[in-house]
């Protein structure tokens, strides 16, 4: 995916992180990971690789005119979602920084009851 991420890597990743699941919800070649139920990360696995990230309509608005490889989601709320063009991303360390703003923005979106259950899960890993 990236110069030194791969598919597999990113995908380790994100199910690493508290209260993940992975699924194929829409079709074979899109992998998404949420949440506790909330979609934070979309993998296009087929045709141009590419990630859908959630983030703050302000942030989407910075990250698109800072850079050529993120675009507006595609097929998402283009105020809260952005594609990222993994094959043309210049360091891991931006795309790990957008993975966790993504994951953080829904945990914070999720109600107290669930964040409480999430953060109780995560403390008996």
């Amino acid at each position: 995916m990236t110069n030194d991420m791969n598919i597999e890597e990113i995908r380790e990743y994100c199910v690493g992180k508290p209260g993940v699941t992975e699924s194929f919800p829409f079709d074979e070649t899109t992998l998404v990971f949420k949440v506790m139920g909330k979609m934070f990360c979309l993998v296009n696995l087929d045709g141009e690789p590419g990630l859908l990230l959630k983030n703050t309509p302000e942030k989407v608005i910075d990250l698109q005119e800072r850079y050529t490889f993120i675009h507006p989601g595609y097929h998402m709320s283009k105020v809260h979602w952005i594609r990222v063009m993994a094959e043309q991303i210049v360091s891991d360390n931006l795309l790990i920084t957008l993975i966790d703003e993504s994951y953080e923005l829904v945990v914070k979106g999720l109600s107290l009851k669930i964040q409480k259950e999430l953060k109780t899960a995560h403390n008996h890993d």
